[in-house]
This record gives structure tokens, sequence and C-alpha cells, in this order.
């Protein structure tokens, strides 16, 4: 099939490491429901402050996986 059609989820994935991981955290957690997955767009970055630190990452995604 050349011609997919997808339907398009928006995720937050939070982590006290990093961008990265906070995207993949939202990705694993998602594909243990959603099958499919094939790609995200990053709208939105943001996170918490300790002690004049980045303390923990919210990144929220647009995912788009094709429909069966």
């Amino acid at each position: 099939m050349n011609d997919h059609v997808y339907k398009i989820i928006e995720l937050t994935g939070t982590s006290t490491e990093s961008i990265e991981d906070a995207v993949n955290t939202a990705l694993k957690r998602a594909s243990q429901t959603v099958k499919n997955l094939r790609w995200f767009q990053v709208l939105e970055t943001r996170g918490s402050i300790d002690q004049n630190r980045a303390a923990c990452w919210q990144v929220t995604l647009k995912v788009g996986f094709t429909v069966e």
C-alpha cells in the first residue's frame, strides 16, 4: 500500500535526564497501546527548576501513526 492514512495524537513525556529522554518516554509508553507509530513533531518544550537548574523536562509531541 503506497497511499497511507495517518492519525495524529498529542503526548507529553517527562524526564529528569534530558529532552531526548522525555521524547523517548512518551513514545515508549504510547507504543504499548498504539500500533504503527511513524513520526513525531516536537510542539513544546518546558521544564521545572530546582536549585537554579533544570530539574524535569516536559516535551509535548504530535505523533503520527498509520491507520490499518
